[in-house]
């Protein structure tokens, strides 16, 4: 059933149990790149390793996807547009991004979609920014400057910088069509439902796109090296599908629902922190001091340009838009 959160039900008990699974929602979708990036590595292609986890995860959402079939009809666009930018294309462009560069640089980079978006909503929708949301755009771009370390004339391959701003780019269309509707009061799409049929819709995309009759099975039969240590290839899969996207996506609007977007918005800025830390504890990715500096700045900057209030505008964040907005679990779909 729709999960509905009235405004007083975002104290007390009710906000610790959202800071409790806005936490879980972080922790389990800054997990995918350290288990995915294993099973590149083995041998697997990027494309099919987002086959695998799109498709996984829309097979375990096939019961909400029944239950809010009524979707289909009444939000055909939306579905379409959500599957192919928010599902298929955010994670296609990360994990190949992350199969030539860091995980928590490509993570970071794609924290940039905060800014993006207020670029849409000054120069798409001509609506007005405040001073607070250019200076987060400003911070995060001078963020991401010392995290690719341009004084060094980009240390990090070029290509796979690009499929992460990609990655963020995508995003940006993910924020813009969750605002679809949000107008509607009770009559939005249900995020679990839109959820649900976004893996549906990436998944068929993605079959097209990745090919997976050319995927190499015995990989998945086998281990995959995580840093010197042999895992089950399978396991890291499973890890992927059960735990980085569908905890990561239930346990996300779930917690939004108990939570402010603010708020929200500060928890989801630990993902990239999680990324990093366990991409230097498990994968051996370590960064300089000045990229680890870059990156705080990059989520500070990221999270002021998300929160930030259109001038003149009743107090809501930029491009927020109510209970559909809130499906993002203020979270990255990776």
């Amino acid at each position: 059933m729709p999960v509905r959160t009235s405004a007083s039900d975002r104290t007390g008990p009710a906000k610790g149990v959202g800071l409790g699974l806005a936490l879980v929602s972080a922790l389990a979708f800054g997990g995918s790149g350290v288990a995915a990036k294993p099973l590149i590595e083995a041998g697997l292609d990027p494309l099919h390793v987002v086959w695998l986890r799109v498709t996984g995860a829309a097979l375990v959402m096939l019961p909400v996807a029944f239950r809010h079939r009524a979707l289909v009809r009444r939000r055909p666009a939306l579905l379409a547009g959500f599957g192919l930018l928010a599902v298929a294309g955010v994670q296609a462009c990360y994990f190949a991004a992350i199969s030539r560069i860091p995980v928590g640089v490509a993570l970071l980079v794609e924290y940039l979609a905060p800014a993006l978006v207020l670029a849409w909503v000054r120069f798409v929708q001509r609506r007005p920014v405040t001073r607070a949301a250019a200076l987060g755009v400003v911070l995060a771009v001078g963020g991401l400057a010392c995290v690719v370390e341009v004084w060094s004339g980009l240390r990090f391959d070029l290509l796979g910088l690009l499929l992460a701003l990609a990655a963020a780019c995508c995003q940006v269309g993910y924020f813009v069509l969750s605002d679809q509707g949000s107008d509607a009061g009770d009559d939005a799409p249900d995020p679990l439902g839109v959820i649900a049929y976004g893996l549906l819709v990436g998944a068929l995309v993605l079959t097209a796109v990745a090919r997976p009759w050319d995927l190499d099975w015995t990989v998945l039969a086998g281990t995959a090296d995580l840093n010197g240590t042999p895992v089950a290839a399978g396991a890291l899969l499973g890890w992927i599908v059960l735990i980085a996207t569908v905890v990561a996506y239930v346990t996300g609007v779930v917690s939004v629902r108990r939570l402010s977007p603010q708020v929200a918005g500060v928890v989801a800025c630990l993902e990239a922190v999680v990324a990093t830390v366990l991409a230097w504890v498990l994968l051996g990715e370590h960064l300089a001091a000045p990229q680890l500096i870059g990156g705080a700045v990059v989520l500070v900057g990221a999270f002021i340009a998300q929160s930030s209030t259109p001038a003149g505008s009743s107090g809501e964040p930029v491009a927020s838009g109510g209970p559909e907005r809130d499906l993002s679990a203020r979270g990255t779909v990776v």
